[in-house]
């Protein structure tokens, strides 16, 4: 993190400058966004906007004050990843239970009333993420999402005791208008742009007159979070467990070392059945507990939260209105069951899509066409969810068959195979205007085009610190040039690395305006050791001079860690080198030869508006 650019300031570097004063006791009349929904796409996508001093923003929620107990608790190594770009990783590290085995049971062949442990796995496949997958209850997720909005400078923080009554799209600079019913009378919103995150009963997605199309599984499931003694051994291990008879239980320990969530199967539905109208009980839930567990023993001593639902996999088909200023984001466009962990998930992936595109329209550098690549793009990544979804849960759901060697293994097999996409990696954006096809791909075979940016060690040349490259990847709206150096390319006149900085010298300053790297943020990654070059003998945009001083940023060039070579770890030719240009929510939009200019001209010509 770096600070202090524009004058010493004391106190915590992460509280920006106030500009505004924001209450939350009354709702503006105009916003440039209007979000409605304080889950995690709609805080998601507050702090986001929380960046941009520039952008006004309001958030608006029906409840009564934030959340206190969560739902949703998995949160995969690439939610970790975004989570760094806005400071708080460390924070959900360190209050999170990590999750680095998965323990199968199934019933004993010799004794089938009885479960047995049959493997443990890895639940992350090595060096698929620097992060683990964690377990943080949902609201603590939500506390550190409001404190980004509320260190912003416009100190945002969500209206809530709001419910919206209507939408309308007219004309003018704010057209969409949205009227509420607030704790002291009706209100009325003028916005730019409105995004609907208010779940799956989403007033704004029946507003525009989308709907979730789809069908239920007919089957009940049992959740509770709880306390409890119990003489099985893996109970703070996952452990994924399936009794002959008495149906199967997914253990996710929680936070803090004690708790423990078991999802708990329950009898199959009737075709137009839910399973509220069962009215299961809780106790009925931990009994049903126990007989899974069987022979092990479970005394719940305290019940924290629990419910019970049925599974169902439905999906707008598009996630956005025919004005495209109103859209929907998360529940409100797809919803699917909790086994694999990534109903949160993949709400929060869907507004940190979108969020830089609405900051790079309303700050004038792009076109607003640039905001139809969101329901394209994430509307994929929801039907490839509920089609793993489906499978999984009809998977998981399946009673075991003893002597049946192969359906014994299928489950283990499944999650092993199912691991990349449950931490998040299993994203694949298409050819796009932000996403090219991977014509030079061979150059760096380790970072695909269209997923996120694999990040790896490297050493900053400036002070020899070791670190994370991709932890340069802030959430502040910047695209991101990598120049990966070629072999004794050092950066001196006539190298490749020279002649790429000198055209950006005065290519990037096209798209953009203010300091050297405030639209893109051209980053070089050396194959040499660090000792053995000299920062001072960069280019100079590389050296580039900053804020109101004009002083230094000294953070822009890295090495290669000899311990664990980037070149290496990602396939990168070492001989030639290249560019990777990465958008700004970590996602891989292209791969280019070091003196393809022309390319990268052509790329950003197609991303952003010309400045005079």
């Amino acid at each position: 993190m770096q600070y202090h650019l524009n004058g010493y300031t004391s106190g915590d570097p992460h509280v920006a400058q106030a500009i505004a004063a924001h209450d939350p006791a009354q709702m503006p009349a105009q916003v440039d966004v209007l979000i409605i929904g304080c889950g995690p796409a709609g805080l998601t996508l507050a702090a986001q906007m929380a960046q941009f001093p520039d952008i006004s923003v309001a958030i608006a929620d029906q409840k009564d004050g934030p959340l206190q107990v969560g739902q949703a608790d998995g949160i995969s190594c690439r939610s970790i990843e975004m989570f760094n770009t806005f400071g708080f990783a460390e924070d959900v590290l360190r209050e999170g239970y990590w999750v680095n085995e998965t323990a199968f049971w199934k019933p004993d062949p010799d004794q089938p009333a009885h479960i047995t442990r049959t493997q443990k796995i890895d639940d992350v496949e090595p060096g698929l993420s620097e992060f683990p997958h964690v377990i943080l209850n949902q609201a603590r997720v939500h506390d550190f999402y409001l404190r980004c909005m509320a260190n912003g400078a416009r100190r945002l923080q969500p209206h809530y005791g709001r419910t919206l009554n209507s939408l309308t799209v007219g004309d003018g600079t704010h057209p969409v208008t949205a009227r509420f019913q607030g704790p002291n009378g009706p209100e009325t919103v003028q916005a730019r742009y409105v995004v609907g995150c208010d779940g799956a009963r989403s007033t704004v997605r029946r507003q525009i007159g989308r709907r979730l199309e789809g069908a239920a599984a007919n089957q009940a499931w049992g959740v509770m979070d709880v306390l409890a003694l119990t003489d099985f051994p893996d109970v703070r291990l996952k452990s994924v467990i399936q009794s002959a008879e008495a149906g199967s239980v997914l253990i996710i320990p929680r936070e803090g070392g004690y708790m423990v969530r078991m999802y708990i199967e329950l009898d199959k539905l009737g075709a137009d059945e839910r399973a509220a109208g069962r009215n299961i009980t809780i106790e009925q839930l931990i009994a049903a507990a126990g007989r899974i567990l069987h022979p092990y023993t479970l005394d719940v001593k305290d019940v924290a939260w629990w419910s019970v639902y049925d599974i169902g996999q439905r999906l707008c088909d598009r996630f956005e209105d025919d004005s495209g200023h109103i859209f929907i984001a998360g529940d409100a466009c797809h919803t699917h069951s909790p086994k694999a962990g990534q109903g949160m998930n993949v709400s929060m992936g869907d507004t940190f899509n979108l969020g830089w595109k609405l900051a790079a329209v309303l700050r004038g550098q792009s076109d607003a066409s640039l905001l139809r690549t969101y329901s394209d793009e994430r509307q994929q990544v929801a039907q490839d969810l509920i089609d793993f979804d489906r499978d999984f849960a009809r998977i998981f759901s399946a009673p075991p068959q003893p002597g049946n060697a192969a359906q014994a293994s299928m489950l283990q097999e499944a999650f092993i195979k199912a691991g990349r996409f449950t931490a998040g990696m299993g994203v694949q954006y298409r050819p796009s205007m932000i996403c090219s096809a991977g014509t030079h791909q061979a150059l760096a075979a380790g970072l695909p085009v269209g997923q996120r940016f694999h990040s790896a060690p490297v050493v900053r040349l400036g002070d020899a610190r070791p670190m994370e490259l991709g932890h340069v990847i802030q959430a502040d709206g910047r695209w991101r040039l990598f120049a990966f150096a070629g072999a004794n390319d050092t950066g001196a006149a006539g190298g490749a690395l020279h002649r790429l900085c000198t055209w950006a010298q005065d290519a990037v300053q096209a798209w953009g305006d203010g300091d050297a790297d405030a639209v893109i943020d051209l980053r070089a990654v050396m194959p040499q050791r660090h000792r053995d070059l000299d920062l001072m003998q960069m280019p100079s945009i590389l050296r580039p001079a900053k804020g109101r001083f004009g002083l230094i940023d000294y953070e822009k060039v890295f090495c290669a860690d000899p311990a664990h070579d980037i070149f290496d770890m990602r396939g990168i030719d070492r001989s030639a080198g290249c560019v990777v240009i990465v958008r700004p929510d970590q996602y891989v939009a292209d791969v280019l030869p070091m003196g393809d200019t022309d390319a990268l001209a052509a790329f950003f010509d197609g991303v952003f508006v010309a400045r005079a």
